[in-house]
């Protein structure tokens, strides 16, 4: 379910040219900062970086590291095991469907994301392990930090629609139009 944005979206440009804007802001859910939200924009035919083609969920601590991670679609992901004990990753709904099977310490496998959506991740073996992969067909992504903070870099000038999720809470949406210096701030209710 979508629902349009409830707060105030501007925006911060942090530098501009050729390379395009720095797009910050922060994140909230009604008055809380919100860490570990996703914000992208729409942008299917965008640039494609070396920094789009892969990325790390690592498992440390019987936890995944990032417990949040955004990639672009087509980005394949690594899996690696830098924990003490066997793991079993795997993410049956929604999303990319996988199962990596029992590996051991030291050991690394991977999962590429083909299509847009949001993975729930998971360890067979120890079912307090969660996390989420949400990958997007944008090269323009961030993950907000334990402040709600963001930044996505070298945003082209133009009008975009945003999404922005959280765990636990709906998607939003909208549109926004990058060409001025404002503050963006994204609210759930």
């Amino acid at each position: 379910m979508r629902i349009p944005i409830l707060g105030a979206l501007m925006l911060a440009v942090a530098s501009a040219g050729a390379a395009g804007l720095d797009l910050h802001g922060t994140a909230r859910a009604g008055d809380r900062p919100q860490a570990n939200a996703v914000v992208w924009l729409e942008a299917p035919n965008g640039p494609v970086t070396a920094d789009d083609k892969r990325a790390v969920l690592d498992q440390r601590n019987l936890n995944f590291s990032p417990r949040v991670l955004a990639v672009r679609v087509g980005a394949l992901v690594d899996f690696p095991n830098d924990d003490r004990v066997f793991h079993n990753v795997f993410s049956f709904r929604d999303g990319k469907k996988f199962d990596l099977g029992l590996y051991p310490v030291g050991a690394r496998r991977h999962v590429t994301f083909d299509k847009p959506g949001l993975s729930r991740i998971f360890c067979n073996i120890h079912p307090h392990m969660a996390a989420y992969v949400m990958a997007v067909d944008s090269p323009y992504f961030t993950v907000t930090d334990q402040h709600g903070g963001f930044v996505i870099p070298h945003v082209p000038a133009g009008t975009f629609t945003y999404h922005a999720w959280r765990p636990g809470g709906p998607d939003l949406t909208g549109t926004v139009t990058i060409d001025a210096a404002r503050p963006l701030e994204i609210r759930w209710p």
